[in-house]
């Protein structure tokens, strides 16, 4: 059964291997990537307990669609720069030393790379534009501020990417979002009472012709 407590529990778990699969992505046997994806789902499916419990499947569904683009985005690019590679290496295996002639092959495989940069970079932005969608609700429902921010630190960092200083801020933006998981309430905070609006009282109603007092 879908809870607040398993969202704080699965998604704080899954905050912490999605940062650790950026400090190990470059370990061996691709342990780094592995941790990223045990790590999205776990937050998807610590959303998705928050979706279920508030009663709002938005949260959810942006969610998902954050989390399946950022599956996907490195792995086209990883396609992308495969091809890219292959073209290379023909490339080079026909080229004759001493030639001051750029291979036509090297070019095309420039134009690859950069075709995958672009595909990466385009999807990450995509992908925190729906991650911010449902941190902002979830901030919202839950009274819990940190999902707000750390959204629009990845949305951020996303932008910046291409600078550079975008992955310092992502790398921010990841260590709050385990602090944003990690103070999830166990229940779900009261609704505020409606605040009493000051001004001058309202008149009372006019009395039906029957109630009226005889002159």
């Amino acid at each position: 059964m879908a809870s607040l407590s398993q969202a704080k529990t699965l998604g704080g778990i899954g905050s912490i291997l999605a940062l650790l699969s950026g400090l190990l992505f470059w370990a061996p046997y691709s342990s780094g990537l592995v941790l990223l994806i045990v790590g999205l789902v776990l937050m998807l499916v610590a959303v998705k307990n928050i979706a279920d419990t508030i009663g709002d499947q938005p949260i959810f569904n942006n969610m998902l669609y954050s989390v399946i683009l950022a599956i996907i985005g490195p792995v086209i690019a990883a396609v992308v720069v495969f091809i890219a590679a292959a073209s290379l290496i023909s490339t080079f295996r026909g080229f004759t030393p001493g030639t001051t002639t750029i291979p036509s092959g090297f070019l095309t495989a420039l134009g690859f790379i950069i075709l995958a940069g672009v595909i990466l970079v385009v999807c990450i932005l995509i992908s925190t534009i729906f991650l911010k969608r449902s941190y902002d609700t979830i901030a919202t429902k839950l009274r819990v501020d940190m999902f707000r921010t750390t959204g629009l630190l990845f949305l951020i960092g996303a932008a910046t990417l291409i600078v550079g200083i975008g992955i310092v801020i992502l790398f921010i933006a990841a260590i709050l979002q385990i602090v944003a998981f990690f103070s999830i309430p166990e229940q779900l905070p009261l609704q505020a009472p409606p605040q009493q609006v000051w001004g001058p009282p309202t008149p009372p109603a006019p009395m039906p012709p029957s109630l009226t007092p005889a002159q």
